[in-house]
């Protein structure tokens, strides 16, 4: 009879879309099934999950889906432009699917000593899928040198996306640099999630004293500009620290800034929370606080902590970027996209060589794919809600 009630016709219509077939189905669906028969009707936000997805999977598999690895270079290529990809040759026979660039030769300047690279047709480099090339350790377990894309010949100057200033392939390193700037989005975001959860948490159930101790410090942590806070911060990393350790530094810098507003969202759902039925039942039952908030609060609110955390991602990619970009964040040789677009600060860079540039698309698309897959997940939290 609950179910019955808290599930009325018009929602039946409204959520599982044209898959459901009967009213039935809605009143004995659980909280995630109505989570998800709303989301998969948000177009926008499912094909953003894709996309995170695929970024995700890049980022997992980053030396299969490069050509190079990121540290190869080239002198011969430097500031090499993109090609153009040539998808037929004409034969004697007529036209053949060849996948395939021209080459190049190159002049340079005496006075300037810019280099110029015009095209050549009467060399050809053909580009395949699954090719073999450098040898690769995959999580440091496997040996393999097998390439989703790259030249068919080994040893081809094939760089899709043009060369920087040292010769190296700018798709290989962007994609390279997926790995850390996504991976410091979702672990910064796990941190924060843990610091927002229990601060939260705690400040919504106790109330009083605590509660506005934690509000405070919220207050003031807000208040304060980001930049720099965070310029602060990371000029007490020391420069002799090795790349890992800067890594993991950044990452702690930025949850111990970033967990502010979900703190708040979970103390005001706390609030509401805490004199519900089952807290009261519990609390009687002698369940110990840190239990009744961790294991019987915090799960009832998990969908709304979801589209928070999901929403919080991009502004961690963003801030990583910023302050890489900035020089006091992650510096070479790790490879993350704010480092990539230090190649791109001055207007020389942007004028003769534009393709630098790349990495910033990627984190375009990195941020708007989460911010849509947050929306369709915040506006799904709420499946009752039509």
């Amino acid at each position: 009879m609950t179910g019955a009630a808290r599930h009325s016709p018009q929602d039946a219509h409204s959520l599982p879309s044209g898959d459901v077939q009967s009213e039935s189905r809605i009143v004995v669906a659980n909280q995630w099934q109505l989570i998800w028969w709303k989301f998969r009707k948000h177009r926008l936000a499912m094909i953003a999950g894709a996309v995170t997805l695929f970024l995700y999977t890049v980022a997992l598999f980053a030396e299969f889906f490069a050509p190079y690895a990121a540290g190869t270079y080239s002198a011969r290529h430097t500031y090499l432009p993109p090609p153009t990809i040539q998808l037929f040759q004409s034969t004697e026979t007529g036209w053949r699917f060849y996948p395939h660039i021209y080459g190049f030769t190159v002049s340079v300047d005496p006075d300037s000593f810019k280099r110029t690279y015009v095209v050549d047709q009467d060399t050809i480099y053909p580009i395949g899928l699954f090719v073999r090339g450098e040898e690769y350790q995959l999580w440091g377990l496997f040996t393999l040198d097998v390439h989703l894309i790259g030249a068919a010949n080994h040893g081809d100057p094939v760089y899709l996306f043009g060369a920087d200033r040292l010769g190296r392939d700018v798709l290989s390193r962007t994609i390279h640099g997926t790995r850390v700037s996504m991976s410091v989005g979702l672990v910064g975001v796990g941190l924060s999630l843990l610091l927002g959860v229990i601060l939260g948490g705690i400040s919504g159930y106790y109330g009083g004293a605590i509660d506005n101790l934690i509000q405070r410090a919220i207050e003031i942590l807000r208040s304060l500009p980001t930049i720099p806070l965070w310029m602060g911060l990371s000029a007490a990393i020391p420069l002799t620290w090795p790349p890992l350790r800067v890594y993991f530094a950044i990452t702690v810098l930025l949850s111990l800034i970033g967990w502010t507003s979900l703190a708040r969202e979970v103390r005001g759902r706390f609030l509401s929370l805490k004199t519900e039925d089952f807290v009261i039942a519990a609390r009687l039952d002698g369940v110990r606080e840190m239990q009744i908030i961790l294991r019987h609060m915090a799960p009832s609110m998990t969908s709304h902590i979801i589209a928070s955390v999901t929403l919080a991602i991009p502004g961690m990619i963003l801030a990583e970027t910023a302050l890489s970009f900035l020089g006091i964040g992650l510096r070479p040789p790790v490879v993350s996209w704010g480092v990539l677009l230090q190649e791109a600060q001055n207007v020389r860079s942007i004028a003769t060589a534009p393709w630098l540039l790349f990495p910033g698309v990627a984190v375009a698309v990195a941020v708007l794919a989460m911010n849509f897959l947050g929306d369709g997940l915040r506006d799904a939290a709420d499946p009752y809600q039509t």
